[in-house]
């Protein structure tokens, strides 16, 4: 993962990042048209993308509040899949304000 991002100055902010690895959600407007159904936009790497899908895993099997958000989404009805993009999304975020400020992860 540090090896595909590189350098996490050149990010202004998570959601950059979530761009890069094509986990941001597409939308499709046309006209008066707004679709309502999005979803990821698979234009960044893929190899990021490999990594921390698989990544998210193993964090939501070994760490109880990255389990607790999958479990919570989970019974939101949301497929097996879309849980793991949610929390990937939220790994994302962690990982990069724990680069940026140098701290340890919290439990």
């Amino acid at each position: 993962i540090l090896a595909e991002i590189g350098d996490f100055t050149r990010f202004s902010n998570a959601d950059q990042i979530l761009a890069f690895a094509g986990l941001s959600p597409s939308t499709y407007q046309s006209g008066q048209l707004d679709s309502s159904y999005s979803h990821m936009e698979k234009r960044g790497s893929r190899y990021l993308r490999y990594a921390l899908f698989n990544a998210t895993k193993f964090v939501c099997k070994w760490d109880e509040n990255f389990g607790a958000y999958l479990s919570k989404k989970i019974s939101e009805g949301k497929h097996y899949n879309v849980t793991v993009g949610h929390a990937t999304k939220k790994l994302i975020r962690t990982i990069y304000r724990m680069e940026l400020t140098g701290e340890a992860y919290r439990k």
